[in-house]
């Protein structure tokens, strides 16, 4: 008796892993098998099908989606790339729902959603390039400032911008910098730290009332360029306001005229800019400047929040000059992650 009952557990424990493949093939078969010859694959599926169609409208309109209420346009804008992980979700539930109509719809954002960030998704780095940047917002909180200075002049960059800046942080940023990087400048609460000579530095009105942004050539040895950094103001996402972005979007545009008027013809931007490059109330900057992780990277190179990036805010964008590779760097102790990228500034080089 005691073997016969052994012998009855050891079987029931056997058939586990058999009974769980035969769920899954019997879920499987659920999903794909009875499509031929019900007439209703066509009927179901209706609400999904419009849900699918409202989600391509929004990512392909995107730019028509106003801001007058809530500045609701720049909120999609920011995080418009988020929006493609509904079409997966619209296949499961077509597939559950068994309805011809809600498959055929979702094709439909899947095409736009790739149509927008497709080409983020390939590797566009290259070799090469004659100088390496990075910026970086170091958060003024940050618990180990002498710490992330290093981690960034670890990176190997040439020119290195910090925002968010203290006064009482500065003189630990600049003797932590001091080894590798023999000129600096700190207009406000941003900073400049170069391995070439800097001349003609200056703070750049965004209309702050304080300093939040600068400008300084630096003299590369394959030429001159000008370096802008920026830290434009923060926005927020209130339930009773939207996203409020007003300070934010004077400031870009304070910005984009700086730049506009700039007489050297190789040109970067450095800094937190609290936007994507799809935001549109960035347009004054965007428009005339190209971004290094969209030429020259591979991914999306979110920035924010280092704990779980979902947005790039942090931009190196350039004019005159040729993006060769772009990416983040490691945490720091700062709320955002490190970008950094290398250039090639003389482009009429071969």
């Amino acid at each position: 008796m005691a073997q016969q009952a052994y012998m009855t557990e050891t079987d029931s424990g056997g058939s586990g892993p058999e009974r769980r493949g035969n769920r899954f093939r019997r879920l499987l078969e659920r999903l794909f098998t009875g499509w031929r010859g019900d007439p209703r694959i066509w009927r179901r599926g209706i609400v999904t099908a419009a849900f699918a169609a409202l989600l391509a409208l929004v990512m392909l309109l995107h730019a028509h989606i106003p801001n007058r209420i809530g500045n609701l346009g720049s909120l999609t804008e920011t995080f418009l790339p988020w929006l493609g992980l509904f079409v997966p979700l619209l296949l499961v539930i077509g597939l559950v729902r068994k309805s011809a109509t809600a498959l055929i719809a979702m094709v439909l954002p899947a095409v736009v959603w790739l149509n927008l960030f497709g080409g983020l998704l390939t590797d566009k780095t290259s070799s090469g390039g004659d100088l390496t940047i990075a910026t970086h917002n170091v958060n003024a909180d940050n618990p180990d400032p002498a710490k992330t200075a290093r981690d960034v002049a670890a990176s190997g960059a040439d020119v290195v911008a910090l925002e968010e800046l203290t006064a009482t942080a500065v003189p630990v940023y600049e003797k932590a910098l001091l080894a590798t990087y023999k000129y600096h400048s700190v207009q406000g609460t941003v900073g400049l730290w170069s391995k070439y000579p800097l001349s003609g530095v200056k703070s750049v009105d965004i209309k702050l009332g304080w300093t939040r942004a600068m400008r300084a050539a630096v003299s590369t040895p394959s030429g001159e360029v000008a370096v802008y950094v920026a830290h434009l103001p923060s926005v927020r996402v209130k339930m009773e306001a939207g996203f409020t972005a007003r300070q934010r979007d004077k400031s870009a545009d304070a910005l984009g005229e700086a730049i506009a008027d700039e007489k050297l013809p190789r040109s970067v931007l450095l800094g937190d800019l609290n936007g994507t490059m799809n935001d549109r109330a960035l347009n004054a900057v965007t428009s005339q400047m190209r971004s290094t992780q969209g030429a020259a990277g591979s991914g999306f190179g979110f920035s924010w929040p280092a704990s779980f990036p979902m947005a790039r805010i942090d931009q190196i964008l350039v004019k005159g000059i040729e993006p060769v590779t772009s990416w983040t760097l490691p945490e720091t102790g700062s709320d955002h992650l490190p970008v950094a990228a290398r250039v090639k500034v003389d482009t009429t080089a071969s």
